[in-house]
């Protein structure tokens, strides 16, 4: 299908003349990241690009030690390929995943690969917690002198403001308002990039998941003490003008439901996320055995009382999967996405949740197709390497032609 692009008459940039170098480097630079190893002759192949334009590329990039040439390849005539590698251990990414009771600091190469973490409790005045995670982020990247670091990137759980860059709205963190980016700038000299977790999520389905080969228009459903909404249409990040766009969270779904933290009532993720989800499950077992239990119950826990056979807790996994489902449906009906990516523990018990999570959706969208519903491992870390894929946009993402 032909999608028609709207040219605006009165908002309108020239193009340069080091434009089409530009994009033609990023285009050749992630077909590396995503075909290594890979040969200069498929480069061309998959680019569309003349092969002395890509050999040209590639030699620039290995001078600059973005890549590398490996191992020849064996053709039965003609001059053997040497194939390319991306080098990963060129530069460093810290990543910082930002959750209301602990926070991770974590130490990534160019290809999204771990090798370091730290935590920290998400506790105290924001002032203190900022020193301390300054303080943590420092650290780890003093204990690796040999590794030039590109940037930090942090996943938020909260809308950030594209203006200020500060994180403006968060009503799981006990601050109304938080000052990261330029004390961590102060504190490591890096560039420093804020974004929601969910869309972090969604920025990490386009540089480090499979999904968007297959799809172009998905949207990313973090559940977690709250619930984050990252939307990827045409393959691009979709943010809106302010960058608060997804905010599916706070959307009611039950009118004059139980209050949320935001302050308004039966909002989606009131029902939906883990928080609410505990709160249900003691609910249900009533105030004298919740204390016996040593008061909060974790969502850890719930999952796995479920797979033992407690029915409460089962009922408590399925009651969460419906609300699920009856906000995936609104997503559906206003938006229309090819799939929606869950992100979350919530997945460890994809094969409990997934049919309750259909039916509910299926009851509210009976005219129309129903997405893939993909979930994540959660073992992925995929909220970290979302922090990591926003410093990897700078480098690997193809802008744009206005």
């Amino acid at each position: 299908m032909m999608v028609m692009r709207k040219t605006e008459s009165h908002n309108y940039r020239v193009a340069r003349t080091g434009t089409a170098r530009a994009i033609n480097r990023r285009i050749v630079l992630n077909l590396i990241r995503k075909h290594q190893p890979v040969s200069r002759a498929d480069l061309a192949r998959f680019s569309g690009l003349q092969r002395s334009t890509v050999s040209a590329i590639t030699e620039q990039l290995i001078a600059e030690r973005w890549v590398t040439r490996g191992a020849s390849g064996n053709l039965p005539r003609g001059r053997k390929p040497i194939f390319i590698h991306l080098n990963s251990d060129r530069a460093g990414i810290v990543g910082i995943d930002l959750r209301p009771i602990m926070s991770t600091v974590a130490l990534a190469r160019l290809d999204a690969s771990f090798f370091a973490h730290a935590t920290i409790p998400t506790k105290g005045t924001a002032d203190h917690f900022v020193a301390q995670l300054c303080r943590r982020v420092q650290g780890l990247i003093k204990a690796y002198p040999g590794i030039c670091f590109e940037g930090i990137g942090v996943s938020l759980p909260g809308r950030v403001d594209s203006r200020s860059r500060k994180l403006v709205f968060a009503p799981n963190l006990p601050w109304n308002e938080l000052e990261l980016k330029q004390p961590l700038e102060r504190a490591t000299g890096l560039p420093v990039e804020l974004e929601n977790a969910a869309n972090a999520c969604a920025l990490a389905e386009i540089f480090c998941e499979p999904h968007t080969d297959i799809v172009r228009d998905l949207m990313v459903v973090t559940v977690s003490e709250g619930i984050g909404v990252g939307m990827v249409f045409n393959g691009q990040l979709a943010r809106g003008a302010s960058g608060l766009a997804g905010e599916f969270g706070h959307v009611p779904v039950v009118e004059d439901g139980v209050p949320c933290r935001c302050g308004n009532r039966g909002c989606w993720e009131a029902y939906a996320s883990t928080m609410a989800t505990v709160k249900y499950y003691e609910q249900s077992l009533g105030k004298k055995t919740a204390d016996q239990n040593g008061g909060q119950t974790s969502f850890g826990d719930i999952i796995a009382r479920a797979k033992e056979g407690d029915v409460k807790a089962g009922e408590a996994l399925r009651h969460m999967a419906h609300y699920l489902g009856v906000g995936m449906a609104m997503l559906v009906s206003g938006c229309a996405p090819e799939a929606i990516v869950v992100v979350g523990s919530v997945t460890e018990v994809w094969d409990r949740i997934e049919p309750v999570i259909r039916d509910a959706m299926a009851r509210r969208c009976s005219q129309l197709k129903l997405p893939q519903i993909l979930p994540t491992d959660s073992a992925a870390q995929p909220r970290l390497r979302g922090a990591i894929a926003l410093v990897l946009q700078k480098h690997f993402n193809v802008p744009q032609i206005p």
